[in-house]
């Protein structure tokens, strides 16, 4: 019996002494990580989305000069003051506003009766340009007038609620920040030298080439879920994908292991749900509303429907971010290197006395 006993013991002596090995600090410390981004995934795309309200969308008046005032200050005192009116000279300056992305509809009130004209553009987002007739169509209602919606822009009978733009750029970002991925967990996640950091920025862009491609190609030619030039989009494809792609590098290089978690929190917790994919930025949340233009799924969303739908008007700003995260990303993965191989061969001397 003490023989048997002694053998438990033994085993589960065994057995804890393998938890601890298996369970070391670093990886307690990657568990909680994990548990972390977990719970502010729920918390960034439940608070994003779960109570979208238009909010200053930036708006036309067309009306005549003894009209128009009176138009804007009733369409600035709505319930939480949902549009950011503005007047325009006729009904041809707002459909050029429109398409330039100046603002995201108009009312063109007619002088001579009592149905007015309501420009909107589902290409920028169907969720928005919906809202806009319901917010109009009821004030109108109230003032004994009616309302004509004309869409400028309208979205592609295939393009379900404006969202193909968003899922495509999406799947580019996926593409980058995995690649990236799964360069470190094969070699490590910090290059040993600048040679092999560059390495990895080269496959990394031609991942991106053939990954921007092909995500065109799709998009287009072969569901012909959005228009717009195939060239265009595979360039910013390919941007999209080099620049979440580097950025990700840059973080592995800084972070080791949990820079692959960094690029998820910015990318896909952040950035995902402040896009504008599911609803226009004008209907998100203050927090959301700001970061989402300076990230890449944001400024790749607004590129790829300005290049679908508004004649790639208004694509500097969303360009300037992507390229930014690209340079930045490849700036930050080759100095990161270069620093590593320094203090390695600081280390050797020290080593070898």
């Amino acid at each position: 019996m003490a023989h048997t006993s002694g053998g438990t013991g033994n085993r589960n002596g065994s057995f804890l002494d393998e938890v601890k090995d298996a369970v070391t600090p670093r990886a307690t410390l990657l568990v909680l990580g994990v548990l972390a981004l977990q719970l502010l995934f729920i918390a960034s795309y439940v608070g994003a989305l779960h109570d979208p309200r238009a909010k200053d969308v930036p708006f036309g008046v067309v009306a005549p000069e003894d009209a128009a005032g009176r138009t804007v200050a009733r369409l600035e005192r709505l319930p939480g003051t949902p549009l950011d009116p503005r007047t325009v000279a006729d009904e041809a300056g707002a459909r050029k506003k429109i398409m330039d992305r100046e603002i995201d509809g108009a009312l063109v009130v007619d002088a001579r009766g009592t149905r007015d004209t309501l420009l909107v553009a589902s290409g920028g987002g169907t969720a928005l340009a919906t809202t806009l007739e319901r917010l109009v169509t009821e004030a109108e209602r109230a003032e004994r007038r009616t309302v004509e919606t004309v869409d400028v822009a309208p979205a592609s009978a295939r393009d379900f609620d404006g969202l193909s733009s968003f899922y495509l750029v999406v799947g580019w970002c996926v593409g980058g920040y995995l690649c990236a991925s799964i360069l470190a967990i094969s070699t490590g996640a910090r290059p040993a030298n600048p040679r092999r950091a560059a390495i990895r920025l080269i496959v990394m862009a031609l991942v991106a080439i053939v990954g921007g491609l092909g995500g065109a190609v799709i998009i287009g030619p072969v569901l012909g879920a959005l228009p717009g030039s195939v060239v265009d989009l595979w360039g910013l494809g390919a941007l999209v994908t080099f620049a979440v792609g580097a950025a990700t590098l840059a973080l592995q290089g800084l972070f080791g292991v949990v820079g692959i978690g960094l690029a998820i929190l910015l990318v896909v917790i952040a950035g995902n749900p402040s896009a504008g994919g599911a609803f226009p930025l004008p209907m998100l949340p203050p927090f959301w509303k700001a970061i989402g233009p300076a990230l890449p799924p944001g400024a790749g969303t607004w590129a790829a429907r300005s290049v679908a739908y508004f004649r790639s008007n208004d694509l500097t700003l969303p360009l300037l971010v992507l390229w930014s995260w690209a340079v930045a990303g490849t700036v930050i993965t080759m100095l990161a290197a270069v620093l590593r191989r320094r203090r390695q061969g600081a280390r050797l001397p020290t080593q070898a006395g």
